[in-house]
């Protein structure tokens, strides 16, 4: 056998170069600044009012830890009237979020065209000044005497909002109902945001396929436009009622006595009563409501694709 009639030898496989040690750890340094940030102002922060809500003492004599898990049961105890309502006033003030909000979120991606930029920026034009600031423009909105009061009260509104007891006495000002007005004026523009960017990624080739199928303008909202849009959706209300059930200076400025949320029973106790067990344990409480609600919510809804 000759030398030209051997077979020719198999081709050999490309070698890969594996990247190297450097290479591989660039994604975990990347992830670093963010991690540490997580760790620092998050989870010490969490560790530290779990320690402080199993203590027992006084500002005076100093508080120690004597795993006195007792302080959750009697702050929920003492305190489960302002949790309800707390539920009550972010259920309701997420719900006209979404009201008002997909209506203009839908009119801005499909519609708006060339004054799409200009309706966006009127948005998000509340965060341009202090929260502080657009809660309390609202008390002159709502003041005894005002326009708004006024027209409520010619149209019988006041009548059936006092009916239902969100209003009192023929005013708004200091009742349920104005704690709720600003809630959903605050946290509007963070329902719009995820519901516009939501429907903007629909395509609107399938708005034109449903109309050749003979579908009607309502058949395609219900069948096409509304499902595509429940990541907005899902996304719109958990970053309205998370914050809303936790807040406090709507209901402090616009509310009374009986009025008052678990955000205003956690800084009360921060701050003035100066019982720290008690206001970390509210808030862990207040925290794993949230947590249980926001979990089935997420759930039912039937979507895990967050906008």
């Amino acid at each position: 056998m000759s030398v030209t009639d051997a077979p020719p030898a198999p081709p050999t496989e490309p070698k890969i170069r594996k990247p190297s040690t450097r290479k591989r750890l660039i994604p975990y340094w990347l992830l670093l600044p963010g991690i540490l940030w997580l760790i620092v102002f998050f989870a010490l922060p969490m560790v530290y009012q779990a320690s402080t809500s199993v203590q027992t003492g006084s500002l005076e004599k100093g508080f120690q830890v004597t795993w006195h898990f007792r302080t959750y049961w009697d702050a929920f105890a003492d305190y489960y009237p302002q949790f309800i309502r707390s539920l009550l006033y972010a259920s309701t003030a997420t719900f006209l979020c979404l009201l008002l909000g997909y209506p203009l979120a839908y009119l801005i991606a499909f519609k708006a065209g060339r004054w799409r930029n200009l309706v966006l920026v009127l948005v998000i034009a509340p965060f341009f000044t202090s929260f502080l600031i657009r809660t309390l423009a609202w008390k002159t909105i709502l003041a005894d005497g005002g326009a708004v009061v006024d027209v409520m009260d010619s149209l019988h509104v006041l009548d059936v909002t006092s009916w239902l007891g969100w209003t009192e006495n023929n005013r708004v000002l200091a009742t349920p109902m104005a704690v709720v007005c600003g809630l959903t004026y605050n946290f509007l523009p963070f329902m719009i945001l995820p519901l516009y960017t939501s429907l903007e990624r629909i395509d609107g080739r399938l708005h034109e396929a449903a109309g050749d199928l003979y579908a009607t303008p309502a058949t395609t909202f219900r069948k096409v436009t509304f499902p595509l849009s429940m990541p907005g959706v899902v996304s719109g209300t958990l970053l309205t009622f998370i914050p809303a059930s936790g807040d406090y200076v709507n209901a402090e400025l616009l509310g009374s006595t009986d009025t008052k949320m678990v955000g205003s029973v956690i800084q009360t106790q921060f701050l003035r009563v100066l019982d720290y067990p008690t206001a970390a344990a509210l808030s862990f409480i207040l925290m794993a409501v949230v947590l249980l609600m926001v979990t089935f919510y997420i759930r039912r809804s039937g979507t895990e694709d967050l906008v």
